[in-house]
């Protein structure tokens, strides 16, 4: 009668396979905190849109009308924002709703008259405000993720 002598351990196949498991495995891990990442980003965004509506129908309500901002450029985006922001800023009742969004979004809060405040969106992009006399309400803008105006992920508050 034969004894096998029996070996623990093992072989350089299964270290290669449990190798391979955990690298699929922290790719699809990685993938989805990204996609995470950037759906609380466009919360925020949306948070923030609402924030900015709300203080634009406070202005409307003060002034009776909107900011007007025509020029549709978005290379002016930053000249852009900081008038939104200074107009809005002239009215008490949406002072307080601006007060209201992150600190982290509001780039020189307390601007000198060289740079005066700006909205950023949550991928560090400036935000961009147009509205014509006589549209239903002003467009806010942000460049997205991929932070380039006129493609495919731009968000619109519309």
């Amino acid at each position: 009668m034969k004894r096998y002598k029996y070996k623990y351990g093992i072989t350089l196949v299964e270290i290669l396979v449990v190798v391979a498991i955990i690298a699929i495995l922290a790719t699809m891990v990685i993938g989805i905190a990204s996609r995470i990442k950037d759906q609380s980003k466009e919360r925020g965004l949306e948070s923030t849109f609402t924030l900015l509506e709300s203080a634009l129908q406070e202005y409307c309500e003060s002034t009776g009308k909107f900011p007007e901002q025509p020029e549709k450029n978005v290379a002016n985006a930053l000249i852009h924002s900081e008038y939104l922001y200074r107009e809005l800023n002239l009215i008490p009742e949406s002072r307080e709703i601006l007060g209201r969004i992150t600190e982290s979004l509001i780039k020189n809060e307390y601007g000198t008259i060289d740079t005066p405040p700006e909205i950023y969106d949550p991928w560090g992009m400036v935000m961009d405000y147009i509205y014509v006399a006589g549209d239903n309400f002003p467009d806010m803008l942000s460049a997205g993720p991929d932070k380039i105006f006129g493609t495919a992920d731009d968000i619109s508050n519309k």
